[in-house]
Protein backbone atom coordinates (compact mmCIF):
# COMPACT_ATOMS: atom_id res chain seq x y z
CA UNK A 1 0.00 0.00 0.00
CA UNK A 2 1.45 3.26 -0.56
CA UNK A 3 1.92 5.99 1.78
CA UNK A 4 -0.72 8.25 0.42
CA UNK A 5 -3.29 5.03 1.28
CA UNK A 6 -1.85 4.43 4.28
CA UNK A 7 -2.34 8.22 5.83
CA UNK A 8 -5.92 7.95 4.54
CA UNK A 9 -6.74 5.05 7.02
CA UNK A 10 -5.22 6.39 9.23
CA UNK A 11 -7.12 9.69 8.59
CA UNK A 12 -10.18 7.77 8.46
CA UNK A 13 -9.75 6.48 12.06
CA UNK A 14 -8.71 9.60 14.03
CA UNK A 15 -11.69 11.23 12.40
CA UNK A 16 -14.29 9.26 13.79
CA UNK A 17 -14.59 10.71 17.21
CA UNK A 18 -14.31 14.51 15.90
CA UNK A 19 -17.28 13.75 13.41
CA UNK A 20 -19.45 12.82 16.17
CA UNK A 21 -18.67 15.48 18.56
CA UNK A 22 -21.69 17.84 19.19
CA UNK A 23 -21.07 21.53 18.62
CA UNK A 24 -20.41 22.76 21.80
CA UNK A 25 -17.58 20.20 22.38
CA UNK A 26 -16.12 20.57 19.48
CA UNK A 27 -15.19 24.16 19.80
CA UNK A 28 -14.41 23.96 23.53
CA UNK A 29 -11.78 21.20 22.35
CA UNK A 30 -10.27 22.90 19.75
CA UNK A 31 -9.99 26.40 21.40
CA UNK A 32 -6.29 25.80 20.02
CA UNK A 33 -5.22 23.75 17.28
CA UNK A 34 -4.86 20.34 18.15
CA UNK A 35 -1.40 18.54 17.26
CA UNK A 36 -0.31 14.91 18.37
CA UNK A 37 0.62 11.46 17.13
CA UNK A 38 -0.52 7.87 16.72
CA UNK A 39 0.58 4.83 16.14
CA UNK A 40 -0.89 2.42 14.01
CA UNK A 41 0.60 -1.24 12.63
CA UNK A 42 3.85 0.21 14.64
CA UNK A 43 4.09 3.33 12.71
CA UNK A 44 3.82 6.97 13.85
CA UNK A 45 1.68 9.64 12.09
CA UNK A 46 1.20 13.17 13.06
CA UNK A 47 -2.06 14.65 12.85
CA UNK A 48 -3.43 18.03 13.02
CA UNK A 49 -6.77 19.76 13.89
CA UNK A 50 -8.04 23.24 13.50
CA UNK A 51 -11.02 25.60 13.43
CA UNK A 52 -10.90 26.99 9.78
CA UNK A 53 -13.80 29.17 10.11
CA UNK A 54 -16.39 29.82 13.49
CA UNK A 55 -19.27 31.75 12.70
CA UNK A 56 -22.78 32.37 14.19
CA UNK A 57 -24.17 29.12 12.11
CA UNK A 58 -21.14 26.77 12.12
CA UNK A 59 -17.19 25.64 13.11
CA UNK A 60 -15.37 24.32 9.81
CA UNK A 61 -12.59 22.05 11.18
CA UNK A 62 -9.75 20.51 9.37
CA UNK A 63 -8.20 17.07 10.37
CA UNK A 64 -4.61 16.90 8.53
CA UNK A 65 -2.52 13.40 8.49
CA UNK A 66 1.05 12.81 7.74
CA UNK A 67 3.67 10.49 8.35
CA UNK A 68 6.37 13.43 9.33
CA UNK A 69 8.39 12.59 6.32
CA UNK A 70 9.92 15.35 3.89
CA UNK A 71 8.99 16.57 1.66
CA UNK A 72 6.09 14.22 1.35
CA UNK A 73 4.58 15.68 4.40
CA UNK A 74 4.25 19.42 2.98
CA UNK A 75 1.16 18.15 1.18
CA UNK A 76 -0.79 15.73 4.12
CA UNK A 77 -3.77 14.21 3.56
CA UNK A 78 -6.82 16.32 5.02
CA UNK A 79 -10.72 16.19 5.83
CA UNK A 80 -12.94 19.47 6.10
CA UNK A 81 -16.46 19.26 7.83
CA UNK A 82 -18.99 21.36 9.00
CA UNK A 83 -20.72 21.06 12.19
CA UNK A 84 -23.91 23.08 12.28
CA UNK A 85 -24.41 25.32 15.80
CA UNK A 86 -27.65 23.92 17.13
CA UNK A 87 -30.41 25.89 17.13
CA UNK A 88 -31.20 28.06 20.26
CA UNK A 89 -34.21 26.16 22.40
CA UNK A 90 -36.86 28.62 23.20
Amino acid sequence: MNRRKQWRQVLDFVAQPWLKMPYGQLVSALHDQQVYEVEVDSKKYQVEIEILENTQQYVHVMIAVDDGSIPASILPVTLSFIRKKSPARV
